[in-house]
């Protein structure tokens, strides 16, 4: 693996490049996509299932020709999830000549805050999973094939109240971009059915201690606390409550929550949990259980729908390449047309927006294992 190093400021950004092609016998002039990324800090967990699964399918695709007989280099960045790293990660790749588009960020306030530099660059930006409705529509080069929170808010507050049975609920959310927007699509689509939203709070990524905060929910006396949250958070915001002894609520979130992780922090403080995915591994649908395997063998782990969905943006913008070439508007053109692309997380038709309506499945942890609903 080769590795380059740049320092901006007093910024160090950090990138490697996975060839995956070492012994397929391509020989051609490489194309070269960039990934910017969380591979260490509070999203590491994310980020490095993002490398992960798209280093799978890179070297399933350099094995089979690469695109057009060139293989596929895949530079990678890692962002920390911090805002200001994913944008100095975008004037890096926008600068690079040879990258002809960009995969990530993970969180939707990454992906905004670098947002402006790809679209003055003219480089397509696709997140697998930035769900902020402002996202997509915000840049003709920015596309996301996760779905966004004002199809899953709604979808998770009918699960609360239709399936579940609970009409009052309290909200807790993290004080960020995606955060604020997961808890106000919840809200509006739990009002819209009659249900009662007696409390919303906040918490800053810092935190971590939510005792305080917790306490103040359990005395409006919700039927159901909804968490829009990541996996750790979530896992330790559980262990708190179940520690104040506030066992008599359910406990929901976004599918930001479905991750084995969740269950390895939580322990039994998550069972009982309620959440949502757009993919689960034992769909027996044929490229499901093709990536599941081919991941499981070479990761000796199960991929989640955040390795799922990455994998399926590396593949959308490969095949998009294999038809437009390389010159990145004509990248943007093609990516913008696409219809029913087959995908692991459900297939991928974008709107006019540059983002997609996705169908979600109803998850809960039983004895410690995600289980369909």
């Amino acid at each position: 693996m080769k590795t380059m190093m740049r320092i901006s400021g007093v910024l160090l950004l950090v990138c490697s490049v996975v060839t995956g092609f070492s012994s397929t016998g391509l020989s051609a002039e490489p194309i070269y996509i960039a990934l910017s990324a969380p591979l260490t800090g509070t999203y590491a967990e994310y980020g490095q299932n993002f490398k992960k699964a798209m280093t799978l399918g890179l070297e399933w695709i350099n094995a089979d020709g690469g695109i057009n007989g060139r293989p596929i280099e895949l530079v990678i960045g890692d962002s920390k999830g911090d805002p200001k790293e994913s944008a100095a990660l975008a004037q890096k790749f926008t600068s690079d000549k040879r990258i002809v588009a960009e995969l990530g960020d993970f969180t939707s306030t990454c992906c905004l805050a670098a947002q402006p530099i790809y679209q003055r660059a003219g480089m397509v930006q696709l997140s697998p999973t930035s769900s902020h409705p402002s996202f997509a529509p915000g840049s003709p080069w920015s596309f996301g094939i996760i779905g966004t929170q004002a199809g899953e808010g709604p979808f998770m507050a009918r699960y609360a109240s239709e399936t579940l049975g609970k009409k009052k609920m309290a909200v807790l959310h993290i004080n960020n971009d995606w955060g604020i927007i997961a808890k106000d699509m919840f809200v509006k689509g739990a009002k819209a059915i009659g249900s009662e939203v007696v409390v919303v709070e906040h918490y800053f990524e810092e935190e971590r201690d939510f005792t305080g905060v917790l306490t103040k929910l359990r005395g409006m006396k919700p039927e159901l606390i909804y968490i829009c949250s990541m996996y750790n958070d979530a896992a330790l915001i559980s262990k708190q409550r179940e520690k104040l002894g506030w066992t008599d609520v359910s406990v929901m979130g976004p599918g930001s929550l479905y991750s084995p992780k969740l269950i390895e922090i939580g322990g039994g403080a998550v069972d009982s949990l309620y959440t949502s995915s757009l993919f689960f591994p034992k769909d027996p649908r044929p490229e499901v259980q093709k990536f599941v395997k081919g991941f499981e063998a070479k990761y000796d782990a199960t991929p989640n729908l955040f390795a799922a969905i990455a994998y399926d943006a590396f593949n959308l913008l490969a095949a998009t390449i294999r038809k437009s070439g390389t010159d990145r508007k004509a990248i943007r053109d093609e990516l913008a047309k696409t219809k029913d692309f087959p995908a692991v997380a459900g297939n991928i038709t974008f709107t006019e927006h540059g983002d997609v309506v996705k169908e979600y499945r109803k998850l809960v942890i039983r004895n410690g294992q995600f289980e369909i609903y």
